[in-house]
């Protein structure tokens, strides 16, 4: 299979992280200081340190991927994100739409913090009556309210992240966005 970096992510610095869904790893190349995943969820290590490899450096260069492979192997184990044991995630609670504030974190960051949600001007009347701001953070805060308005905002707020994902991160939640 064959993959490509997401836009900016060529030649980036990044640091190998790791998820499980359903008891599968996937790998993914991360960028701490812009907070942007840069690339596809990759479910084999050996094609994630090739691709890193390829397409990503460190900040002393680049390396080989052997060199990768270490980093692979350490994100098996560690997250320099989360607590390890919050990168654990079963399709059963998707499909009731429970999520952890990581998770949420870690799509929002696959789709580059896309706020054009917040210009959509039912969101923007239902975070006001919530008493929110107009920020990304603040569509996370609707995720642990009840009421009409924050359903409203939960809904579109997983409907723009379902439209803006890559395939392969769509497909691996899709039971969150296909409910």
């Amino acid at each position: 299979m064959t993959y490509e970096p997401f836009p900016g992510g060529e030649g980036a610095v990044v640091g190998i992280e790791s998820l499980t869904l359903d008891g599968a790893r996937h790998y993914f190349a991360f960028n701490y200081p812009s907070d942007l995943v840069l690339s596809p969820l990759i479910d084999d290590a050996g094609a994630m340190a090739e691709f890193a490899a390829e397409h990503f450096t460190q900040t002393d260069g680049e390396h080989d991927a052997a060199y990768w492979a270490e980093l692979v192997e350490i994100a098996d184990e560690e997250s320099g994100l989360a607590e390890f044991e919050n990168t654990f995630f079963e399709s059963e609670e998707l499909e009731r739409g429970e999520t952890t504030y990581h998770l949420r974190y870690l799509l929002g960051a696959a789709c580059a913090w896309d706020s054009a949600v917040l210009k959509d001007a039912e969101v923007l009347a239902a975070l006001d009556r919530l008493g929110l701001g107009h920020e990304w953070d603040d569509l996370d805060k609707c995720t642990e309210l009840d009421g009409a308005d924050a359903a409203h905002v939960v809904e579109r707020y997983f409907d723009h992240i379902g439209e803006l994902l890559e395939s392969s991160w769509r497909t691996a939640f899709a039971p969150l966005f296909d409910r």
